[in-house]
């Protein structure tokens, strides 16, 4: 049965009319469900530098020279491991040495003449004391013998002189009185020998002990001048061995040779001048430069980053895990220091070491997209009105 014109018609408006509804119920889902998510949603905000390098948490060491000369022996040797102590450059040293060996030498000769001294200052000691003893042994005998003699000779003056007396009143003969006297006279002389032999021992004991003190002291001023040049000389040797000493450059730490001069024996070096670079054994860490504007208050320390090493495709190694641990608080040549930690994996095939350089990527924030547009849309209306200041 055929359908009337008209209500086909009516049917295609009503079916039309019906599609147009979905769509616009589905546009209008749709806008709800980006709307939401552009207001609720997160967007992970990252800072990040291509100035970026690993480095040990020591810094490098220089290895420069303390004195100019001519290089005699060199063990710079690239990613050499060294230790603390070890020689990596020799100067010429052989005028110190011939030096040395001089006063070496002369230093050698003066010790049989210090003992002979001393064995020679001994014996002079022990000899005046020896002579000491003798000459007051001496002397104690004559001051005996001289105090034995004086009063006989006192006894014989007295019997004279009464005799005298006796002579003149005729009571002894003229005989007996001059035996009287001249017994008198005899021991009075010896009385008087006595006395001149304890001066004379007293003498000789005074000038033989003054003569072996002059003796002492010319030999301790000799042993005391020996003893001078000694310490000259070792101070003189020890100068020269520190002088020797110092024309061998050595690695003032443990570590790796990162960095070293072409050096030739024969060539010159000048006091001051930089030979190489010793990279410390230590932790490694990531050194990152970021622009004020990027880092002052919006890097902080235990935020999350990520390090990615140039050369070693992130694709093809990954990147590496990292955590802030400092944030300089000063600008330095235009850009803020920013230090991380990482962990180096286990099953990486990247061979991390000092220098290698990168890009480091800081987790700052998490914003919904409407925070975002509005943040640009912010710097855009400002970007102008910060240009047009005078």
């Amino acid at each position: 049965m055929p359908i009337p014109f008209d209500r086909s018609l009516r049917s295609l408006e009503a079916d039309g009319r019906r599609r147009i509804g979905l769509v616009f119920a589905a546009a209008a889902a749709l806008l709800a469900i980006w709307t939401g998510w552009f207001v609720l949603a997160r967007v992970t905000v990252y800072e990040v530098t291509d100035r970026a390098r690993i480095e040990v948490n020591e810094a490098m060491h220089p290895v420069e020279s303390r004195l100019k000369g001519r290089v005699v022996g060199t063990h710079l040797e690239l990613g050499r491991d060294v230790h603390v102590g070890d020689v990596l450059v020799e100067l010429d040293a052989d005028e110190e040495r011939l030096r040395l060996e001089e006063e070496k030498t002369r230093h050698a000769t003066y010790a049989p003449q210090i003992d002979s001294l001393t064995t020679e200052i001994a014996a002079e000691q022990r000899a005046l004391g020896t002579d000491q003893t003798a000459a007051a042994a001496a002397l104690a005998e004559a001051r005996s013998q001289l105090a034995e003699a004086e009063p006989p000779a006192r006894l014989a003056e007295e019997q004279a002189t009464r005799a005298a007396r006796l002579r003149s009143n005729g009571v002894i003969s003229e005989v007996e009185e001059m035996r009287l006297r001249a017994d008198a006279d005899q021991r009075r002389t010896a009385v008087q020998s006595l006395r001149l032999g304890v001066q004379r021992l007293e003498r000789n004991q005074l000038t033989e002990a003054n003569d072996r003190r002059v003796r002492l002291q010319h030999l301790q001023g000799q042993l005391t001048q020996l003893r001078g040049q000694v310490s000259m000389t070792t101070s003189t040797t020890r100068s020269l061995e520190n002088e020797i000493e110092r024309r061998r450059i050595r690695a003032p730490v443990d570590g790796r040779l990162g960095e070293v001069a072409e050096l030739r024996v024969g060539s010159f070096v000048d006091e001051g001048q930089k030979l190489g670079a010793i990279v410390p054994s230590g932790r490694l860490r990531v050194v990152a430069e970021f622009a004020p504007s990027s880092a002052l208050g919006r890097i902080k320390p235990h935020q999350v980053a990520r390090l990615r090493l140039v050369g070693f495709p992130w694709t093809e190694y990954g990147s590496v895990p990292a955590v802030v641990e400092t944030v300089a608080s000063e600008v330095r040549d235009g850009t803020v220091r920013v230090e991380l930690a990482f962990q180096q994996q286990p099953t990486s095939a990247v061979p991390f070491q000092h220098g290698l350089p990168g890009t480091v990527e800081v987790e700052v924030e998490r914003l919904s997209p409407a925070t975002l547009v509005l943040r640009a849309a912010g710097r855009a209306i400002m970007s102008p009105a910060v240009a047009s200041a005078p």
